[in-house]
């Protein structure tokens, strides 16, 4: 089973243009983006509204997509990544599975125009149809901050979040990379173990893995209580999953 997305259009039967809705409402946590021959285009303009302003407990904007999307009833505790304890849905979200694999390879091809006070990530978590299944796999992580002299501090490895049979083994490593330029991060996720790589060259491994299916969210971050300003914007050319487990699911519009 195989999966690959090259953003020529954006399918709605496999992407969620809205960053973790259920939190507040496919409105107000729309992304700004674009899509066609350059693939997918995230960005902050200058205007975007905060994200979920009334909740989080500091100034953020976000434009994100994600691969699959659910939430319990408006009121219930039930939707993915929870940021604070206590918090509910307000928006029921409908059931959607586009791309949700259970181990293989995931790969995403990305440039990032970050500022000192923005981030982009490409990221695995699981759904949350059980609470312990939280777990994440981050593919990529770096913020505009580190970005120095043709370096950047990328991060990869495991957040364990709520899961009791995972353990934080996650690191921020200052590489020789330009991330204005396309590379391509890759975690080889299979039972126990997850390789994660830039460009093919391994560059950590982590002796453990959620064993539960996953989606991808891909998003871009603007902390406006932070010093620095511009507009941030990232390019996702390609994302592929191989060689993907039984218990995967992929949805092809």
């Amino acid at each position: 089973m195989e999966f690959r997305e090259r953003f020529e259009r954006l399918d709605p039967s496999v992407w969620t243009d809205s960053y973790l809705s259920a939190w507040s409402s496919r409105d107000a946590a729309a992304a700004s983006y674009s899509v066609g021959a350059h693939g997918l285009v995230l960005s902050i303009p200058y205007g975007q509204q905060l994200w979920c302003p009334d909740e989080h407990p500091t100034p953020l904007r976000v434009s994100g997509i994600h691969s699959a999307n659910r939430s319990g009833p408006v009121g219930s505790h039930e939707a993915q990544q929870p940021f604070r304890e206590g918090l509910v849905v307000r928006e029921e979200q409908p059931t959607l599975m586009g791309f949700v694999p259970h181990f293989g390879t995931i790969a995403v091809t990305c440039t990032a125009r970050l500022t000192p006070r923005s981030m982009f990530s490409a990221w695995m978590v699981g759904l949350e149809d059980r609470p312990e299944r939280c777990g994440e796999i981050c593919l990529m992580e770096v913020f505009g901050n580190t970005v120095a002299d043709g370096t950047a501090a990328v991060g990869q490895g495991i957040h364990n979040f709520r899961d009791p049979a995972l353990r934080e083994d996650f690191a921020a490593e200052q590489r020789v990379i330009d991330v204005g330029q396309p590379h391509t991060y890759q975690a080889d996720w299979r039972a126990g173990c997850v390789t994660f790589s830039i460009d093919g060259a391994t560059t950590r491994v982590c002796d453990q893995a959620p064993d539960y299916p996953m989606m991808l969210i891909l998003g871009l971050f603007d902390f406006p209580d932070q010093p620095g300003g511009g507009v941030p914007e990232s390019a996702v050319t390609e994302v592929s999953g191989t060689d993907l487990g039984a218990g995967s699911r992929v949805r092809v519009g």
